[in-house]
């Protein structure tokens, strides 16, 4: 057993999160409480209620999320939402937050780990927004087909946009949205994009600009961060940890 308030101290120190800003509902830290005891770590993505649900069902009692609950404006907590915290409330079960701060951790984050999943090494910053990088870039000097195929291999869906050069130079990384990223590929020095999911536009920005351009899922490339905190977590505290899985495709 571990105390509330130690957990959450160890999270914002680890994550850096009072470093950055980002979207208005985004409320990183600890967004409900418990009693102040915990005695069981999850993590899951998303904030939701069958996760939430999932999580109780399995004695958690601090679960961590990539995608919190305040994103949108202030609202009655009636219906689903009611639903929703009721499921935490109801089950003792904190919930802490971390948006931004797990997609730029050097070691930790979304888009360190993507990078490192497919053997490359993240060498430069890339999407830096007031100060700090969210994503990075890496330079890799392998054949675009093989890149492809350690993708493939690591997700279970890769929608592939190939008109940048059959041997990449650099690729760049941006978990979930990647929508931003685009316009900042030809600064940055990359070829590449390795991201979770890009709008309709893009396709014919990477025909005229001669980019790759690889989709592997917004929910598949930001279950990194969640998974890597709450084993760190986990093993300073001496707790038990799981994650909260779910079906989402997107």
């Amino acid at each position: 057993m571990a105390k509330l308030e130690e957990l959450v101290a160890f999270c914002d120190r680890r994550t850096r999160r009072s470093a950055f800003s980002d979207a208005p509902g985004a409320w990183n830290g600890l967004q409900v409480a418990n009693r102040g005891r915990v005695t069981r770590i999850g993590a899951a993505v998303d904030a939701g209620r069958e996760p939430f649900r999932q999580a109780v069902a399995t004695g958690v009692d601090f679960l961590i999320v990539h995608h919190g609950l305040f994103w949108d404006p202030a609202r009655p907590l009636t219906g689903a939402a009611f639903e929703r915290v009721a499921a935490l409330v109801e089950g003792g079960c904190a919930l802490y937050s971390s948006h931004l701060p797990l997609d730029a951790h050097p070691r930790l984050g979304n888009n360190a780990l993507l990078a490192r999943q497919v053997g490359l090494r993240p060498k430069r910053p890339f999407l830096v927004r007031d100060g700090e990088a969210i994503g990075c870039v890496a330079s890799a000097r392998l054949e675009r087909a093989e890149l492809r195929r350690r993708l493939e291999a690591a997700y279970p869906r890769v929608v592939a946009i190939e008109y940048g050069p059959a041997r990449v130079g650099a690729v760049a990384f941006c978990s979930g949205s990647g929508n931003s990223a685009v316009p900042e590929l030809r600064g940055a020095g990359a070829d590449t994009l390795v991201t979770g999911e890009l709008r309709e536009e893009w396709f014919s920005r990477a025909q005229e600009e001669g980019f790759n351009l690889y989709c592997c899922g917004h929910y598949a490339t930001e279950v990194h961060g969640v998974r890597a905190l709450a084993a760190e977590l986990a093993r300073r505290f001496r707790l038990p940890w799981e994650f909260i899985a779910t079906d989402n495709p997107l």
